[in-house]
């Protein structure tokens, strides 16, 4: 061990107690690759432990739950005796040091947690945050760039693998102007039979590397996502992965042609901390031992050392526990996609990882140092001191709003609300022949699913603001939107995945926000039955001292028996009957209206009633299941104006009509639990019949017209809407061309 350890523990992200900690598991003073396995597997990414004591309260089990969280991914029942496998996870900090290979490579990670159970992805979402990129100066130029990268890698990776991208959100701030968020999420359909596990039994039992070569590109990831960036951020660029994804496509399906074998025990994919992370958490899901001899693995890079071979994190790896004598079988297939695959080591009954270097022992530690043996922090919390500067803000105090045509011109070529085929015209949404609906004309993502005749429903949500005014309103909040926007596809919500992105867990400030809207999802949670099965937590999301909002990103899934009766939100017919469906209060705190006009995200957040929630929910699905919709479209940012707007003009059709309001601002206002639906004029009587026997405060405010938007009082054409909408976006990412 080298004599500078002060400056070692700083490069690993272990603090001094932690080291006297390792010493102590150990016996002894560790070597410099104990140390990196160490660091690596105490990383925020791999331990959760700042997060972890507040993890363990999210509800996880429902009668249609198949596996929760533990695993690479979680698991519900979707009918017929198939499974959808889904999770999200963050690639933040890589895709701002680069942005092309940090994204391409954080679709790719989460691929291979889906398909590493036995599923074959089929569908991606995705959630997106960057900075201010309406800024002439720097910062806007840099974050456009940052977008333009992103989406690229996104497209690219996702495309060249073939998983349709079926939606997703891209949001801004200028809180992210140091952090960019990228999240990503992937789905898979599997026979409920066939779903494998990282896990290694089996004394005996041999431990096969597979896929691509290992290299030093990545090296420090997982101990990198656990720091803040500084003015040195681009000084971190050897920490960023570099993917392949034809190598991905025949890893994907190296290993799906394996799940139909007998060969093997477990298998896990090696993701952040590489050899290290894979390694020892299947050695402690099957409660035994392992040994590795690391001069087998298959390299790519001469003289490389164990300490590089163990936290590597080239991308397109396996590591799999083979049954004993079937491991030639494997090998042969693997080879047969023209991929490496080597045994490089053996299950033991030691309940240690060692670690061999031709022929010496390079590394000797418990795998308990990855479970029971990991750090669980308690760390100090505190009520943020901004919540009382802007609780109390009056919207109107010094604000020059404009009138109620204007707002919505400026709202609907707002980088928020404007249509952003600039970006997701470089995904393919149709690959794979299942997708049901369109990006960007459907509140969530359809998929049809040949095996059991039937449609899964995904979105992903969260609106930072509104998590910014009150972290556990805010997080309950992203939860009801996304499985609102499943619900108004037609489709029940069963279960969610979550993306937790926060700030410094070091300030107690941003551990209080973490802690809150953990809260805030467990409430929401079980109060909507839609339990959480898998998740990832991404902190230090800070740049010089400043952290983002919090951001915990949800994805819901539900399941759709009769895919003909999707939803989605076009207006369809001219005639049609239009309602509003829930309570609209005038509540403008973190609304998009408040940003736009009064430059401020402050004020109080709007109410959330979880049981008004599930009740729009229901009442829509019920609806719909008796034939009584032909759209639907949630109500959230920009209010009711915008979604009026946006469903006429991608009906390519228009609306005219009254809403009862207090204030003709209400308009803009973003409360909760709202929906637009088109009903037929027949069905008129059933539908209001229905409504009123739920309970479900319900207006008709107009009907669906020919063309052109009137409600009270505001007045603009078709083609008007259609520049501003259309166009916006593609003109403020290309100004630098």
């Amino acid at each position: 061990m080298p004599q500078d350890i002060e400056s070692l523990l700083k490069a690993h992200k272990i603090s001094n107690e932690e080291y006297e900690r390792i010493k102590r598991i150990l016996g002894r003073e560790p070597n410099l690759t104990e140390l990196g396995v160490a660091g690596a597997l105490w990383s925020e990414h791999c331990s959760y432990k700042s997060s972890k004591k507040y993890l363990r309260s999210f509800p996880t089990e429902a009668k249609w739950v198949v596996q929760g969280p533990g695993e690479n991914a979680g698991a519900i029942d979707i009918g017929g005796g198939y499974a959808a496998v889904f999770k999200m996870e963050s690639h933040n900090h890589p895709s701002f040091i680069e942005p092309y290979q940090g994204a391409a490579t954080g679709v790719g990670g989460i691929l291979r947690d889906i398909f590493t159970m036995g599923a074959r992805p089929v569908a991606n979402l995705n959630s997106l945050r960057f900075g201010d990129i309406t800024d002439a100066g720097a910062t806007g130029k840099l974050h456009r760039r940052l977008l333009r990268g992103v989406a690229a890698g996104i497209g690219g990776y996702g495309n060249c693998i073939g998983v349709a991208t079926l939606g997703g959100e891209t949001t801004f701030d200028e809180c992210y102007n140091g952090n960019i968020l990228v999240n990503a999420f992937t789905l898979g359909i599997v026979k409920q039979d066939r779903i494998f596990y990282g896990r290694s039994e089996g004394v005996g039992n041999l431990v096969i590397y597979a896929g691509s070569k290992t290299g030093r590109d990545g090296l420090g990831g997982a101990v990198m996502a656990s720091d803040s960036f500084d003015d040195n951020a681009k000084t971190k660029r050897p920490t960023v992965q570099v993917g392949d994804p034809f190598a991905e496509k025949l890893v994907m399906e190296a290993c799906l042609e394996l799940f139909e074998t007998d060969h093997i025990v477990g298998i896990q994919d090696m993701g952040a901390a590489g050899l290290t992370s894979s390694s020892f958490e299947m050695a402690a899901r099957g409660g035994g031992g392992m040994r590795l001899y690391l001069d087998k693995v298959p390299m790519r890079e001469t003289g490389m050392t164990p300490y590089e071979l163990m936290l590597s994190e080239s991308q397109e790896r396996m590591l799999i526990c083979a049954k004993k004598g079937r491991e030639d079988d494997v090998i042969k297939l693997f080879n047969k996609y023209e991929l490496d695959a080597a045994v490089i080591g053996e299950v033991t009954d030691t309940g240690r990882m060692e670690l061999f270097w031709n022929g010496e022992l390079a590394g000797d530690m418990p795998v308990a140092i990855a479970g029971d043996f990991a750090p669980v922090l308690d760390r100090p919390i505190k009520r943020p001191a901004y919540l009382d500067e802007i609780a109390d803000f009056d919207d109107t105090e010094g604000a020059s709003f404009p009138s109620s045509t204007d707002a919505l011109k400026a709202l609907l070529s707002h980088p928020e609300v404007a249509d952003k085929r600039f970006i997701y015209e470089q995904y393919d949404s149709t690959i794979g022949a299942g997708s049901i609906t369109k990006i960007g004309e459907s509140d969530a993502g359809v998929f049809y699913v040949r095996e059991n005749n039937k449609a899964i429903a995904l979105s992903v949500d969260c609106n930072p603001r509104f998590c910014y005014l009150d972290p556990r309103q805010g997080a309950a909040a992203a939860v009801a939107e996304a499985g609102r926007n499943v619900a108004m596809s037609g489709a029940t919500p069963l279960a969610i995945t979550d993306c937790l992105n926060f700030g410094n867990p070091e300030n107690p400030e941003v551990m209080w926000q973490f802690k809150e809207a953990c809260e805030g999802i467990k409430e929401a949670c079980l109060k909507l039955k839609t339990p959480v099965v898998s998740g990832n937590v991404s902190l230090y999301n800070e740049s010089a001292g400043k952290s983002v909002f919090p951001t915990p990103s949800i994805a819901a899934v539900g399941v759709l028996d009769d895919p003909k009766k999707t939803l989605t939100m076009p207006f369809k017919r001219v005639g049609s009957l239009v309602y509003l469906l829930g309570e609209t209060r005038g509540e403008f705190g973190g609304s998009l209206y408040m940003k736009a006009f009064s430059k401020k995200t402050a004020g109080k957040a709007p109410k959330l009633d979880l049981c008004a929630e599930r009740l729009l929910w229901d009442s829509v699905i019920s609806a719909n299941q008796q034939g009584l919709l032909l759209a639907a479209h949630d109500v959230s940012v920009g209010g009711i104006a915008v979604a009026l707007a946006k469903m006429a003009l991608h009906g390519k059709l228009g609306f005219e009509g009254m809403v009862t309001l207090g204030d003709e601002r209400d308009l803009f206002c973003e409360s909760f639990s709202r929906a637009i639906v088109e009903t037929p004029p027949e069905k008129k009587e059933a539908f209001e019949t229905l409504i009123a026997q739920s309970g479900l405060n319900y207006e008709q405010i107009g009907k669906v017209t020919q063309s052109d938007l009137i409600v009270n009082g505001v007045s603009l054409s078709s083609s008007q809407m259609s520049a501003l909408y259309f166009d916006s976006f593609a003109a403020i990412m290309e100004q630098d061309n």
